[in-house]
């Protein structure tokens, strides 16, 4: 596996620097109208955030969740879903706000994609521990309720993000639920030895001594 979920990491990071560090470095990128003609910027303004808390609260969730999900779907699998539920965020989110930045939604269809496989995993939201797919459920209300009351959250690319995860979660389900089952079969087989060979082993190794 290549960990791609870190190197998403570093190149948030190394993005964020070049943020402070160069005047009008976010401004080329970030999502905004010019979107429609320039866009790269679907793509870009993913790794891009708009402060150092920001930055931190979405790097503990792709680590968190981004690890788990490409040990358990493969590092490619994993890429398709990052991507695809960012962009797809972005596409959708360019229609309601005037600018936006940042990774949620991209990590929101991991989150999607997880709950649909590992629903039951035990996860820490709310100061509480719970199932993922209940904390899915209260992370889901908790977007809906902040785009009927807005602020300065992106909830639509939240939210978009995590129905996308969810669609690759059900894609992506199958396979790995026929990867257990193969090694629960590998495992649980039981192992036949000869009777001509442990008998062979008695007369060397044991009737000698």
């Amino acid at each position: 596996m290549k960990i791609y979920t870190l190197w998403l990491s570093l190149i948030c990071i190394a993005l964020f620097i070049l943020q402070l560090v160069i005047p009008g470095f976010t401004d080329a990128l970030v999502l905004n109208q010019q979107s429609f003609s320039q866009p790269w910027r679907f793509l870009t303004s993913i790794f891009l955030h708009g402060s150092l808390a920001h930055l931190l609260y979405n790097l503990f969730a792709l680590v968190l969740f981004g690890l788990i999900l490409e040990r358990l779907i493969g590092s490619n699998r994993f890429l398709i879903v990052f991507f695809a539920s960012g962009i797809i965020a972005n596409l959708i989110a360019v229609n309601f706000y005037s600018s936006s930045l940042g990774a949620s939604g991209a990590i929101f269809g991991v989150i999607g994609a997880l709950t649909v496989i590992k629903p039951l995993m035990r996860v820490w939201a709310f100061s509480l521990p719970m199932p993922l797919f209940l904390a899915s459920v209260l992370w889901t209300i908790g977007n809906i309720l902040q785009t009927i009351f807005p602020s300065n959250i992106g909830t639509i690319a939240h939210l978009s993000g995590i129905i996308v995860g969810l669609i690759f979660g059900l894609v992506f389900r199958a396979r790995y639920r026929k990867m257990e089952q193969k090694k629960v079969s590998l495992f649980s087989g039981t192992i036949k030895i000869p009777e001509s060979y442990m008998q062979d082993w008695e007369n060397r190794y044991l009737k000698n001594h």
